[in-house]
């Protein structure tokens, strides 16, 4: 049997503020870092240990795969970061607040942008997009990669093309697992591998923290999956 574990990041300054995150670079609150402080000490506590650690590039995931190996003292296994892994890309929504958004838009619209698997956000104005361009963090990669906005299918494309391209020969030599990444990000990796619809995967929620665990046969169908607390 094969095990892997997901873990949404803390509670972040935005989270605490009801905004439009994506890939906005935003730190997490003290909250933020006491959830990951007592996700280590429940995967400490049920017996669980890791041999890699794969996160995005935001500092809100980052951050919380830190803490958490910190508590688990496991600060020395190697540790992947990448962009595949980032949040949903909000378009011109992100920074902004999500009850002005509502207000200006609709309940219904909103829901579209936040959950349907094909509506795209609006997407950034140029000026916006040359800054992500001119981001260090995005400068190796290539730049027609870079998104203006994202769908959930945008966002589950990147996100399944690093599972299968890094992760699944990783699970395949048997290592221990640990994903830190984020709320969209972990949605398309859960329809993925328990085949839910696009209407099923829309209503799934992620919680901050909650080690969720996937026991996965050797063709690394699942057994079980269930929150550790």
């Amino acid at each position: 049997m094969k095990k892997i574990v997901f873990i949404r990041h803390g509670q972040s300054k935005f989270n605490l503020e009801n905004r439009f995150t994506g890939w906005l670079d935003v730190d997490l609150t003290d909250e933020g870092y006491n959830q990951a402080r007592e996700a280590g000490k429940i995967l400490s506590k049920h017996g669980l240990t890791f041999d890699i650690g794969y996160t995005s590039v935001l500092k809100r995931a980052i951050r919380t795969l830190w803490i958490i190996l910190h508590e688990m003292d496991l600060m020395w296994i190697p540790l992947y970061k990448t962009w595949r892994l980032n949040e949903r890309h909000y378009g011109d929504l992100q920074g902004k607040s999500k009850a002005d958004i509502t207000t200006k838009y609709g309940e219904k619209q909103v829901h579209e942008w936040r959950r349907s698997a094909h509506v795209r956000p609006p997407k950034l104005d140029e000026s916006t997009f040359e800054a992500l361009v001119q981001d260090p963090k995005y400068q190796n990669m290539d730049k027609t990669l870079l998104p203006y906005t994202e769908n959930l299918i945008d966002t589950e494309k990147r996100v399944l093309q690093y599972w299968h391209h890094e992760i699944v020969p990783q699970l395949n030599h048997n290592k221990h697992i640990i994903v830190a990444a984020h709320g969209n990000t972990i949605r398309a990796l859960v329809q993925y591998l328990d085949k839910k619809t696009d209407d099923e995967i829309a209503n799934f929620n992620i919680p901050n923290t909650v080690p969720f665990v996937y026991e996965l046969d050797e063709n690394l169908i699942p057994l079980r999956s269930y929150y550790l607390e």
